[in-house]
């Protein structure tokens, strides 16, 4: 068991959303609509990962884009025009709805000129984020904000330094579609220390079922290690490998820790959990739950 630690470290104020995917898996919709613009239930997905970055403390939040993303910063920019109109029909609740994207964080947008993979899309942010720890978030993973893990994340990377990836136990057989990462236990049941990690590991060959989820606290020495990592699976270059230099030696960066989250989380990446996720979140807003419910009952019901 690794002993605990109590250290001060820089506190984080930066959020890094890498956004300049294709989103091939949602052919034809994305062609012309980035997929972070895809709605869950009444919001795009980048909304909520927004959202949860600014109730975390993170109020400097840095857009990761690519070619065809200009309606990301047109969503969180101000519309005039629309606001007006609603303003003279008297609509204040669409009003404050419109509003509410503009006004949630200073974002800020830098664009990835070559598809290099996540690590090159982190990279990007380095001129942005300085030599501060800072947080990733990746859209394609929706948190629910009853389960705060980007703030147990920034907590623990308070407590112990170096880094911080979030993880989630996943069945042996799903292991290949992740990260896996090889743990140890800590003094805090949520907590565990990294020593190594794999991308997309076969299953016979995978450390652990503890997968890598879209959440990470990273010490800024990961500007150096990625600047010097060679493209890895895919032709890309992987956050996941520059993360395992830093879990091999921790007098580059600080140690790796990673918090086993075991609370709601929403899965946009793929198009059956895309729908799952708007059901779920549909059926628990007190607004349309109701109804929504009584309607999938009935559905369910006709359909068996």
């Amino acid at each position: 068991m690794v002993a605990r630690m109590t250290q001060s470290h820089p506190r984080i104020s930066k959020a890094v959303i890498p956004a300049a995917g294709l989103g091939t898996r949602f052919l034809p919709a994305t062609k012309a609509t980035p997929k972070e613009m895809l709605p869950v239930v009444d919001k795009p997905a980048i909304q909520y990962v927004v959202e949860e970055a600014v109730a975390a403390g993170l109020g400097d939040v840095l857009m990761v884009t690519g070619r065809n993303k200009r309606p990301l910063e047109d969503h969180f920019d101000r519309n005039y025009e629309l606001e007006s109109a609603l303003q003279k029909k008297g609509d204040a609740g669409r009003l404050a709805k419109v509003q509410e994207s503009s006004d949630l964080a200073m974002i800020h947008y830098v664009r990835q000129g070559d598809p290099k993979g996540l690590g090159h899309a982190v990279l990007c942010a380095a001129p942005h984020v300085g030599h501060e720890p800072f947080a990733v978030l990746l859209g394609d993973d929706l948190i629910d904000p009853r389960d705060p893990l980007l703030q147990r994340m920034i907590d623990v990377q308070e407590q112990y330094g170096g880094s911080v990836i979030a993880l989630m136990e996943v069945a042996p057989e799903q292991i290949h579609l992740y990260g896996c990462a090889a743990v140890e236990s800590t003094e805090d049941s949520d907590v565990v220390k990294v020593g190594g990690l794999v991308e997309k590991p076969d299953p016979a060959d995978a450390p652990s079922n503890y997968a890598i989820i879209g959440r990470y606290v990273l010490d800024p020495h990961i500007f150096d290690i990625l600047r010097k990592t060679e493209p890895g699976r895919g032709g890309e270059i992987q956050l996941t490998d520059a993360l395992q230099r830093l879990a091999e030696d921790e007098s580059v960066g600080g140690p790796v820790h990673g918090v086993v989250f075991k609370g709601r989380r929403y899965d946009t990446g793929d198009r059956g959990d895309y729908l799952r996720a708007i059901v779920r979140l549909a059926c628990e807003r007190e607004d349309l739950g109701p109804d929504f419910r009584t309607w999938l009952r009935s559905y369910v019901a006709e359909e068996m």
